[in-house]
């Protein structure tokens, strides 16, 4: 009973291993993160079209809930950049930023989201996310990216413009360019300059200075809270929000409030697919954060328990006044590099945020929203990676065109469109290959019992029979194909009195392909040419027993390959080398 319970709440494993030093450990990590998603959660919030507090707020019941039933020890779950891109633009066409219905409408979305990951954990369906393939996912985070730096360009330049796509972004700040407030410029340029020269020059610098790494490493982690602090006092100082510059003004000191989401059914029609798209690209993104640090500390990540974890995270952000979360790759780390021993320092961090909640968001009235902006195009530019279209394209050109074309759509569409492409290509992209598959045909290498292709090896064949390997699976999208190959290459040579079909890369076989091979068998026969299998698998075989196919095929099944050959050729003369 404690092992079903344990599997379920990953809580309870690692509970029963705490002690001072994992504690002591935890409260540092916790302390360096808190100070880190501070700024960044009020960012997010920006991005997401929310007020600022939702920043805060959907950085705390979550991590708690996440630290519960997540199984990442590391993992730190809160607004991120792409999904609050992502909410902004699902929420951006359907209610006016800025009012109530928004703010409802992003309660829903991340009720939605939670739902839906919970349902693919309890059904184990986190292998829907392989469907999404790793080139069409950076291009999508590379195109996302770059549409996010464009959006916060607004913020630097005191303008106002909108847009969810690349296009619509740069014609509307070309438009309201003119009214550009140059003391809110000078705020935004100080500030991300400062930052991305902090990102890359201060850590060195220190170093050089003759202070120790983890003072440097410390330093680096809190300089978007530098500038928050020098850029607020800039304002409160010399009263910059009287010439125009745009602030946060006021927070609400208080702890997350209890909210329930919208349940407009039309709403919720509208939001379904948004809320499916950001779980998916959600669960991606955050998995892949937690299986990368995992490996580190040769420690185990269940995916279905993370869709768990995850979708409890995002519910209780539904009910706290949040918006979507999943986990962040940069405060991950930043986490794991901290000493973060247990998701217990998540639950740390967020007692940590719930006390910046009450006690500090006055201190932020006068923040100028030019410096949240470049928080975020710093944060945001470090994932934008273009390599991977040069990679890509010296690798496979199939990839490259799913690169390719996922980025434009998203810079030209928007996100949902680049993310819903995305997918869409990814599984044709699979359909594609797995139904024009690898078939080789293959002869006896000298001296061996091994097999190889005739094209690359030099192996011994014989006239009149034919060994073809198929490197996939067998199934409705390939098995038409696998028929015209036979077809074409047994029609061509009169001599073939035997077919043998290699089945060492055939792990199923499912039934219309069952019903091609039963058409092949058929056509091979009329044509007085014997169909053999090899190298069949357990699996494979059994499903096959089950059938008629066995009993109605004119050769024989073979547990080796070189068997299969040697019985074939045993009266028809001599080989020949190929």
């Amino acid at each position: 009973m404690q092992n079903r319970f344990s599997k379920y709440i990953p809580a309870l494993t690692w509970a029963r291993e705490y002690d001072r030093t994992i504690l002591s450990n935890d409260l540092l990590a916790a302390l360096i993160v808190t100070i880190m998603l501070i700024p960044q959660s009020l960012a997010y919030a920006l991005l997401a079209g929310l007020p600022p507090e939702a920043g805060l707020y959907a950085s705390i019941a979550p991590i708690i809930l996440y630290a519960i039933f997540g199984t990442s020890r590391a993992l730190a779950v809160g607004p991120v950049a792409v999904v609050s891109l992502m909410t902004a633009a699902a929420l951006g066409n359907i209610v006016e930023q800025g009012t109530a219905g928004y703010a409802a409408a992003a309660l829903l979305l991340a009720g939605l989201s939670g739902l839906i990951l919970l349902g693919m954990g309890l059904f184990r369906l986190g292998f829907i996310a392989n469907f999404l393939s790793h080139p069409v996912i950076a291009g999508f985070i590379t195109a996302s990216g770059i549409i996010i730096a464009a959006s916060q360009l607004k913020h630097i330049l005191g303008i106002n413009a909108e847009g969810h796509n690349l296009l619509d972004l740069v014609m509307s700040l070309i438009k309201h360019l003119p009214e550009t407030n140059w003391v809110t410029l000078l705020i935004g340029a100080l500030a991300t300059g400062f930052l991305f020269w902090v990102r890359k020059g201060l850590k060195p610098t220190l170093r050089r200075a003759g202070v120790s790494l983890a003072l440097a490493d410390a330093a680096t982690k809190a300089g978007p809270v530098l500038v928050v602090v020098l850029t607020t006092l800039a304002v409160w100082v010399f009263g910059l929000d009287n010439q125009g510059v745009k602030i946060v003004g006021e927070v609400p000191q208080s702890l997350p409030p209890l909210t329930l989401p919208s349940f407009s059914p039309e709403l919720f029609r509208q939001l379904l697919l948004p809320a499916f798209l950001i779980s998916i690209i959600g669960f991606v993104e955050s998995i892949s954060v937690a299986q990368t640090l995992a490996a580190k500390k040769r420690q185990r990540i269940d995916p279905d328990q993370e869709l768990i974890g995850l979708g409890a995270a995002n519910v209780a952000a539904s009910l706290t006044g949040g918006f979507p979360v999943t986990g962040g790759f940069s405060r991950s780390v930043v986490n794991f590099d901290a000493g973060a021993e247990t998701p217990a320092a998540g639950a740390f961090t967020a007692v940590g945020l719930a006390i910046a909640a009450v006690a500090l968001t006055p201190l932020i009235f006068f923040l100028p929203k030019a410096t949240l902006a470049a928080t975020i195009i710093v944060a945001v530019l470090s994932l934008v990676d273009f390599s991977i279209l040069k990679r890509s394209w010296a690798y496979s050109k199939a990839d490259f065109a799913a690169v390719f074309i996922t980025i434009l759509l998203t810079l030209t569409l928007g996100v949902e469109a680049g993310v819903s492409a995305g997918v869409g290509l990814s599984i044709l992209l699979h359909l594609y290959k797995s139904s024009r598959p690898h078939i080789a045909e293959v002869g006896l290498v000298r001296g061996t019992e091994h097999f190889r292709n005739v094209l690359r090896h030099s192996v011994k064949t014989h006239p009149n029979v034919v060994t073809l390997r198929v490197d996939e699976s067998l199934y409705f999208a390939n098995a038409r194909f696998l028929e015209d190959s036979i077809q074409n290459r047994v029609a061509g040579d009169p001599d073939i009195r035997h077919v043998i079909l290699q089945c060492s890369a055939i792990n199923e076989i499912d039934f219309s392909a069952l019903e091609s091979l039963e058409a092949i068998n058929k056509r091979l026969d009329e044509m007085d040419v014997k169909l053999h299998l090899s190298e069949v698998k357990g699996p494979v075989m059994d499903r096959l027993e089950k059938s008629h196919f066995l009993d109605e095929l004119t050769g024989q099944v073979f547990l080796t390959q070189y068997e299969a050959a040697r019985v074939a050729e045993e009266g028809c003369g001599t080989a020949r080398s190929g």
